[in-house]
C-alpha cells in the first residue's frame, strides 16, 4: 500500500439480519393470504357438522314422537327427554348425549315448539350466511332456502 492511499474494506455485517427480516416478511405475507382460505374452510366444516347434528336431532325427535305410548303422540318437553325417555319402564334413549350447536357451542339451540308445547325441532341461532343457501332435502328433514343459518329448522319430515 502506498502512502496516501486509502482502502475501504466493507465487512458483510448485517447481511444475515436483513435476509432474516425479508424471510419473516415473506412468510407473514403467505400466512396472511392463507388466513381467509383457512377461515372459509373452517366455516364450511362447521356448516357440514350443523347439518349432521341437526339431522340427528330431527331423527331423535321423530323417534320420540313415533314411540309415544297410547294413541296420542307427544313431542319431548325438553331436549333432555331425548337422552332419557322416562315414559317407559325400562331406559329408552333416542340420543346418546346432547350435542352443542357447531356454529355457537356456548349458545343453546333454538327450539321449534309444537302446538302441545313440546319440542318439534331445533335450529342454530347463528345469523351468518351459509355457504349452501339453496334448499336441502334429506331423508330426515327438508330445509328451505336460507339467508342465515337460523333459517334452517331441523324438523322431522312427516312419515
Amino acid at each position: 500500500m502506498q502512502t496516501g492511499e486509502w482502502r475501504v474494506v466493507v465487512a458483510p455485517r448485517g447481511f444475515t439480519y436483513v435476509m432474516l427480516l425479508t424471510t419473516v416478511a415473506l412468510v407473514g405475507l403467505g400466512l396472511a393470504a392463507l388466513g381467509p382460505i383457512w377461515a372459509e374452510q373452517a366455516q364450511r366444516e362447521r356448516e357440514q357438522e350443523l347439518l349432521r347434528v341437526g339431522q340427528i336431532y330431527a331423527a331423535a325427535i321423530a323417534s320420540y314422537h313415533q314411540s309415544s305410548p297410547g294413541s296420542q303422540r307427544r313431542y319431548p318437553r325438553a331436549l333432555e327427554d331425548l337422552v332419557l325417555d322416562t315414559r317407559f319402564v325400562g331406559t329408552r334413549r333416542h340420543l346418546r348425549r346432547l350435542y352443542a350447536d357447531p356454529l355457537n357451542p356456548q349458545r343453546p339451540w333454538g327450539l321449534v315448539r309444537a302446538p302441545d308445547g313440546g319440542v318439534a325441532g331445533v335450529y342454530s341461532r347463528d345469523d351468518r350466511r351459509p355457504w349452501q343457501r339453496s334448499g336441502i332435502d334429506t331423508p330426515v328433514v327438508r330445509l328451505v332456502e336460507a339467508a342465515r343459518y337460523s333459517d334452517w329448522k331441523f324438523i322431522p319430515k312427516e312419515p
